[in-house]
């Protein structure tokens, strides 16, 4: 596991990591070694733990693309509907083109529109690579009733989508709650799922919050069978979940024990998100079993991780796996 993290103002330099550093990593383990230069340009920093130069190699690769897909998220693909007997129909929106394919998987009740989803879309328009955005059910344009879905029906939701609409292989971005749904899709679909990218990644999320409370409020909320947990992002102030979405979202917990994903594995995070800590994504890089496993955790973001800079980390994180994956096939 590799962790980087991300200040301001520099990035790795990969001349400074030459043989001197190389030769004074040898006792070193998991001691920090940092080395820094000036790089106004992006207005981030990384810290490498380990001996890795692939975060800067990818940064001054990739410095020249930018403004093609950042300029604007224009979506001008319609929506369709996936009919499913017996399941409310998923709306989506499909970009075909080269392998892998990306499939973006959203937050809790956030749908396919949001400023992730867009910039991913128009990136792989510039790069020809197939895409595919959806609303789970209940949310947005798909059919469902919000109050009736759980963690395990929108699990459903995104093998759906992988199952009916994905043509070969697939490098899932998943968002807070879509970054739990991202491992569970991708131990169900092993020779699909080569790799993940997760965004504030919320594995177990729901029920690591609703288990902190005082146990005078968790026996309240069990009486009254709704959570009003607060939330900045609602308009209410509060998002109000089930009682029963709660217990049913405990048979999809994975951080009890090794998570059985082997495939490479980035994850994003925000050391200022107040909603799923940036501890959680260590813990998931703990868990899991691949041994490929990047966390670049940004200093000065939030849980949305949707400013400008948030976006080009993304991106060039999702471009660099497509290289690598492209490696490993040919």
């Amino acid at each position: 596991m590799r962790t980087f993290v991300s200040g301001r103002s520099a990035h790795l330099s990969r001349r400074a990591q030459g043989a001197g550093v190389a030769g004074k990593m040898a006792g070193v383990g998991l001691a920090a070694v940092a080395a820094w230069v000036p790089c106004c340009r992006w207005g981030w920093a990384a810290v490498t733990f380990g001996f890795h130069h692939g975060l800067s190699t990818l940064l001054a690769r990739k410095t020249k693309r930018a403004p093609q897909w950042l300029r604007a998220c224009r979506h001008k693909t319609s929506i369709s509907f996936l009919s499913r007997p017996d399941l409310p129909n998923l709306a989506y929106k499909r970009l075909k083109g080269k392998s892998p394919g990306i499939i973006f998987i959203p937050g809790y009740i956030s749908n396919m529109n949001g400023t992730k989803a867009l910039a991913i879309e128009e990136f792989c328009k510039s790069l020809g690579h197939a895409y595919i955005r959806f609303d789970y059910s209940g949310v947005g344009n798909s059919d469902g009733n919000l109050e009736e879905c759980s963690v395990g029906k929108w699990r459903k939701d995104v093998l759906s989508i992988i199952d009916e609409l994905a043509e070969g292989p697939q490098i899932l971005v998943g968002s807070s709650l879509g970054g739990w749904l991202m491992f569970h899709a991708a131990i169900a679909r092993p020779q699909k799922v080569v790799a993940l990218v997760g965004v504030a990644t919320a594995v177990d999320g729901l029920v690591t919050q609703f288990n902190q409370l005082p146990t005078e409020t968790k026996k309240e909320i069990e009486m009254k069978g709704v959570w009003p947990m607060p939330s900045k992002y609602s308009e209410e102030g509060v998002y109000r979940i089930q009682y029963s979405v709660i217990k049913e979202a405990e048979h999809h917990c994975l951080l009890h024990s090794p998570i059985p994903v082997k495939c490479p594995i980035r994850l994003l995070h925000g050391m200022k998100d107040d909603i799923v800590p940036w501890h959680t994504s260590v813990q998931v890089a703990d868990r899991v079993v691949s041994t490929d496993v990047d966390v670049i955790l940004r200093k000065n973001s939030d849980h949305r991780m949707k400013e400008k800079a948030d976006i080009q980390l993304l991106v060039y994180t999702i471009d660099d796996l497509i290289d690598k994956l492209s490696t490993i096939v040919h």
